[in-house]
């Protein structure tokens, strides 16, 4: 089911309903790009900490929006065990143009050209999307709101605004009293502007928001001021209304939060980074602060990504790329739990999912996520995998997924995950190793992974003028390029030691060393005194 700006409000009611029933609710988000093309020192790399990490990509996260949120609400069919019905959901964003609120954003060439790969509607993005705003934005609106100075700029291009006045005034200067005329597609918050516009440019009119539009109906002076002085749609009454519209998809946000539901995603640590920026509030500096907040908002957050890399070891699945991917090899024969989860089915209204496939829409992969996890093979306590017992409850999923819950990957970074519920695991990465070069004067780091990058990837960074410091992520690697280099004539691989390599200890050794002997030769001096 696609959800645009014109359907959201009405369908807010049922959306409410839906997730304060649901067990669990799967989610993935489409943006209009995912990193700068940042280089040196605020490139992503793995010697990032944690908290070095989210500080270079919360700038990508300022910079881009997102452009179409997805989610797959799961909901136990009551009297029918082990069997759930998904409602899926996209829902086409834009940001809030209004008063002082006009955002910018960026495209990523890149990410425009796959989501149009996936056919991606650009036209309902750009001009039906769902405005939002995160808190720090609705206090600026709701205080120019409710002290009158609302109308700073209309979110409606002049031209636009000119156009509706003289369609009205033309129909004016032939209508009788009592006549009227609808003025469609407009709805929202910016039908309130255009009625507020015409209100002031027109004496003689008064208007009316329907389903169809706005509605222009000709007046009498008279009963133009009874309507100002007694009618509940005058200007004093839309205030509420106006702010409503204009929070637009955080209305809901607010009520996914309060419902308090388990979130199930893919890869969902820049979902997570999106979701504080856009309807929370702007990404904190501290790293710290941000997993607080994240754990508040979200007190379950099931990574499905951890899950699969465990399993996808102990069991010799074929190599995937991709969620779709994983679900494929989840279905199949090669799962030996692929009989034992539950049945799911798709709520009426959204069926379309029954028989096609439509990777990387955002309510499509939403409901991979939340599906897919139900055909996990549940890990044991002691370790490994087991065939699920029959008809598992969704409680039972979390209590043998615990090891997972809260943690979520993080890529290409110093660790694997963070942990929302506490401190972050140390690193399980393979070890740093130290190149020096000989007979290569003014090499470059772009130089030294350019010589390794046809044999394995290294993220390399400068230690001294001759040694870099080379990190993988894969331990097979380490160990290849350690056996491939062994005798090489110019360039030495070994590994890193602290103490031993790095160069704060050794100009601390040499200092020491020199006071050391300082004092040793001033003891000598002393003792051969008279």
């Amino acid at each position: 089911m696609d959800i645009g700006a014109d359907e959201f409000e009405q369908s807010l009611p049922l959306l409410q309903e839906l997730v304060l029933g649901a067990d669990f609710v799967g989610l993935d988000i489409e943006f209009t790009g995912l990193r700068s093309n940042l280089s040196g020192p605020q490139q992503i790399s793995l010697f990032d900490l944690p908290s070095e990490w989210y500080l270079k990509t919360r700038q990508s996260i300022q910079q881009f929006t997102i452009c179409q949120i997805g989610l797959s609400v799961f909901s136990s069919i009551e009297g029918e065990s082990n069997k759930y019905v998904a409602h899926s959901c996209n829902f086409f964003l834009f940001p809030t143009t209004f008063g002082v609120l006009d955002s910018e954003f960026s495209f990523q060439a890149s990410s425009v050209q796959f989501l149009n790969q996936y056919g991606f509607d650009y036209n309902k993005f750009l001009k039906n999307g769902i405005p939002y705003m995160n808190e720090e934005q609705e206090k600026k609106i709701k205080h120019n709101i409710l002290t009158g100075n609302w109308k700073v700029r209309s979110s409606l291009d002049k031209d636009q605004i000119k156009v509706v006045i003289d369609e009205v005034t033309r129909w004016l200067d032939l209508a009788e009293e009592g006549d009227w005329m609808t003025l469609p597609g407009i709805a929202g918050f910016q039908a309130f502007e255009v009625q507020l516009v015409l209100r002031k440019a027109l004496p003689e009119i008064w208007t009316v928001l329907r389903d169809q539009g706005v509605i222009v109906k000709k007046v009498s002076t008279q009963h133009r001021w009874y309507l100002e002085n007694t009618s509940c749609d005058r200007e004093s009454c839309w205030k509420e209304k106006i702010l409503l519209s204009a929070r637009g998809f955080s209305v809901f946000f607010q009520m996914l939060v309060k419902a308090r539901k388990p979130l199930v995603g893919h890869n969902m640590m820049m979902d997570l980074l999106h979701l504080h920026e856009k309807f929370f509030r702007p990404l904190p500096e501290s790293y710290d602060e941000f997993k607080l907040n994240i754990h508040n908002l979200f007190p379950v957050l099931i990574d499905t990504k951890n899950v699969t890399k465990d399993i996808w070891k102990e069991l010799n699945f074929p190599r995937v790329s991709n969620l779709s991917e994983v679900y494929e090899v989840l279905n199949s024969d090669l799962n030996p739990t692929k009989n034992s989860g539950p049945v799911i089915i798709h709520a009426s209204r959204c069926e379309k999912y029954v028989e096609t496939k439509y990777p990387h829409e955002a309510a499509y992969d939403a409901f991979l996520c939340g599906s897919g996890e139900h055909r996990h093979p549940l890990p044991k306590l002691g370790g490994g995998f087991s065939v699920p017992i029959p008809e598992p409850s969704f409680p039972l999923y979390l209590d043998v997924l615990a090891p997972y819950v809260n943690q979520v990957n993080l890529i290409r970074a110093g660790v694997p995950k963070i942990n929302f519920a506490g401190p972050d695991s140390p690193s399980i990465r393979p070890p740093i190793l130290i190149l020096t070069v000989r007979k290569w004067p003014g090499v470059s780091e772009q130089q030294v992974y350019r010589e390794f990058q046809n044999f394995c990837k290294f993220d390399v960074r400068r230690l001294t003028r001759s040694q870099f410091l080379l990190m993988t992520n894969k331990f097979k690697d380490t160990r290849s390029i350690l056996k491939e280099y062994k005798c090489h004539p110019t360039l030495r691989i070994s590994l890193y030691r602290y103490w031993r390599h790095s160069p704060n200890v050794n100009c601390l050794l040499q200092v020491c060393g020199v006071i050391t002997t300082w004092a040793f030769i001033a003891f000598l001096l002393g003792g051969a005194g008279p």
